[in-house]
């Protein structure tokens, strides 16, 4: 299987147009075609499916190019790394990240390094914690800041110093906003928006005492700006950590942290034995020193 050929089939997909897809590859339409059905006799498998609408994947399509898409992004960062100069540190630290105030530790240790090396850039990818995992696994990024619990054999980490605490976004009109303390208990029969990953609605619903069937989920929520503007629209109240969302001056959003707090740690994390390019390694030992200072 060409690494060329599968570049072609990611375009196909993307652009779901053999026509504009060649335009872009700048190459004949017909040399696609003929490229692609290679591919799909290699495989033994129909991978797009052509009609008036357009291009569609099959099945086997939506399964090579989720795979695909990581080998060419494996291959474009093994290719980034290679070609760094040994006399001027440069390239990409790629770091996957769930939503968290604590961001602002990897901002500030970029910021840092940025005095002595102009040339290292950050790619971070936002996701929860089984998808950065997923991606650490696969050497498709360096480092995860993670909440989930993790396989300390294979893996090292940070401990970061700065907690989030989970909280109500809502809006100011609305009728827990007048409260003074919010409590669990007050959530009980209200519509709430929560965030995606199964285990949230597990762990909140043991919390309530009621079970998972019962809490009145008006919306789930992959990234706390969506959750934001549905609670903004009166949809519900969203669970989420404090300091994500600006809700001061002008805006029509209130936050209200729980009493008892709730309050998560989380971990920068990386694989055991990673040899790591001169960018991360160089990010790495600043982040050390930057969290050090916290503590």
């Amino acid at each position: 299987m060409d690494i060329r050929v599968l570049k072609y089939f990611l375009a196909v997909a993307r652009e779901q147009s053999y026509s504009i897809a060649a335009e872009r590859l700048h190459l004949s339409q017909p040399t696609l075609s003929r490229q692609l059905k290679e591919l799909e006799e290699e495989l033994g498998k129909t991978l797009l499916i052509r009609s008036n609408k357009g291009v569609t994947l099959t099945e086997e399509g939506m399964i090579l190019r989720k795979r695909a898409e990581e080998i060419t992004e494996l291959l474009d960062k093994t290719e980034q790394e290679v070609k760094q100069s040994s006399d001027i540190v440069s390239g990409k630290v790629y770091i996957g990240a769930g939503e968290t105030y604590a961001i602002k530790l990897i901002a500030d240790t970029a910021q840092e390094l940025q005095k002595n090396h102009p040339n290292i850039s950050y790619s971070i990818y936002s996701a929860d914690g089984s998808d950065v995992m997923d991606k650490l696994d696969k050497g498709l990024i360096d480092f995860g800041l993670i909440f989930q619990s993790y396989d300390i054999t294979k893996y090292e980490s940070i401990e970061i110093p700065l907690k989030d605490k989970f909280g109500v976004l809502m809006r100011r009109d609305s009728e827990l906003a007048k409260k003074t303390e919010l409590h669990l208990s007050d959530l009980k029969d209200k519509p709430l928006i929560v965030p995606r990953q199964e285990n949230h609605s597990y762990l909140l619903a043991d919390l309530l005492g009621v079970e998972k069937e019962k809490l009145n989920i008006t919306a789930e929520y992959n990234l706390v700006y969506n959750g934001s503007v549905m609670a903004s629209e009166g949809m519900g109240y969203c669970i989420c950590f404090d300091k994500l969302i600006n809700v001061s001056g002008e805006s029509n959003m209130c936050f209200k942290t729980l009493n008892p707090e709730i309050e998560v740690g989380c971990n920068f994390v990386w694989k055991k034995y990673t040899v790591f390019t001169k960018a991360a390694g160089l990010f790495l030992s600043q982040f050390r020193q930057d969290v050090e200072r916290l503590k």
